[in-house]
């Protein structure tokens, strides 16, 4: 045994029980939630925070507002498709954007770290307010805080966001049930890939770009297509699998996907081929999926199909009445696999 103990040779996937905080905690997978469920649920436990979705829907006198907050430390700051700054824009608006919300008001803290360049603060400020006009939000408070050198990595950002929700509207990820059908706004893994290349110099015969962008438009399409549509979920960190995993937790369904009707560029297959990733699981800031009652299916799908976000939309799946609270897929062999939620993070700081 040459003296190694057991825990040298123990395979290094992450526990699923830890007495500390790990990497693979901030992964959106199957250790995040095991964080929220231990940590954050029996602390701050209340209605609202209990549905699990990606945005509060509260009421203020007359109003139903909605709420959501999140946190970016990207690495690297800027990448092809866009910085630290617009995707902390788009990735609060598109939280309220798929809880139906009309997005009105964002703050905004940063975590400074000692010795970076003002002439990136600035560049990251910038893209931030262009961000948030083309998105029609105004970032109207903030914080700032500096740390020592080599504490903070050169900037995170929190950010909160605020919108108004229609009165009769009510999307949550409790609500898909049997029959409903499953739309993807496009195709899959591109940001995940992107700061990946950004990292590892990795070059590609087409420029390969994060797919970054606000939603909102999208989702008011949707939204003007059927007020039926059960919910909305945008794909971030774990991707693809990760949102349907807990869809179908969360509304105790199953869910089937069809792999071959699921969109990967080229440049993402080859790239994840390459590097032993798997598409469904790679993060992205610019897609979302809709489960709708199936006799709206078809006109939410052209809805999609007219806007630049969707042009490229389509039928992935349905939702299963068998195997609550599993994800699988049928594969092009005709069998299916399970589709589970990864423990960590194949890609940290991606977001």
């Amino acid at each position: 045994m040459s003296g190694k103990s057991i825990i040298d040779m123990v395979c290094p996937v992450p526990f699923t029980t830890s007495n500390t905080v790990l990497l693979g905690h901030g992964s959106g997978g199957k250790l995040s939630n095991d964080l929220v469920r231990d940590v954050f649920l029996p602390a701050f436990g209340n209605p609202e925070l209990a549905q699990l979705n990606d945005q509060a829907v509260v009421r203020v006198g007359q109003s139903r507002i909605a709420i959501t907050t999140d946190s970016f430390v990207i690495r690297p700051l800027f990448f092809r498709g866009g910085d630290i700054g617009s995707l902390a824009v788009h990735g609060t608006v598109n939280d309220l954007a798929v809880g139906g919300a009309l997005p009105l008001f964002l703050t905004a803290a940063f975590i400074i770290e000692e010795g970076l360049p003002m002439d990136v603060l600035r560049r990251v400020a910038q893209s931030m307010q262009q961000a948030a006009k083309a998105a029609g939000v105004r970032i109207v408070a903030g914080d700032t805080k500096v740390v020592e050198r080599g504490k903070g990595d050169g900037i995170f950002i929190n950010t909160t966001g605020i919108g108004l929700v229609p009165e009769d509207l009510n999307l949550s990820a409790d609500r898909a049930q049997p029959g409903d059908v499953i739309l993807l706004s496009g195709s899959i893994g591109e940001h995940g890939i992107a700061i990946l290349a950004e990292r590892e110099g990795l070059e590609f015969e087409s420029a390969l770009q994060s797919d970054s962008a606000p939603l909102h438009e999208l989702c008011a399409a949707i939204l003007s297509a059927s007020t039926s549509v059960r919910c909305m979920r945008d794909l971030t960190r774990g991707g693809l699998s990760s949102a349907m995993n807990e869809i179908a937790a969360q509304s105790n369904v199953g869910i089937e996907l069809n792999e071959t009707a699921i969109p990967v560029r080229d440049e993402v297959r080859g790239a994840c081929e390459m590097l032993g990733l798997d598409p469904l699981y790679v993060a992205n800031e610019g897609k979302l999926i809709a489960i709708v009652p199936p006799d709206v299916a078809h006109s939410v799908l052209r809805a999609m199909r007219a806007n630049p976000r969707g042009e490229n939309a389509q039928i992935v799946g349905r939702v299963t009445g068998s195997l609550p609270g599993l994800v699988t897929m049928k594969t092009p062999l005709g069998t299916s696999r399970i589709v589970d939620m990864l423990a960590g993070d194949q890609l940290p700081r991606i977001c």
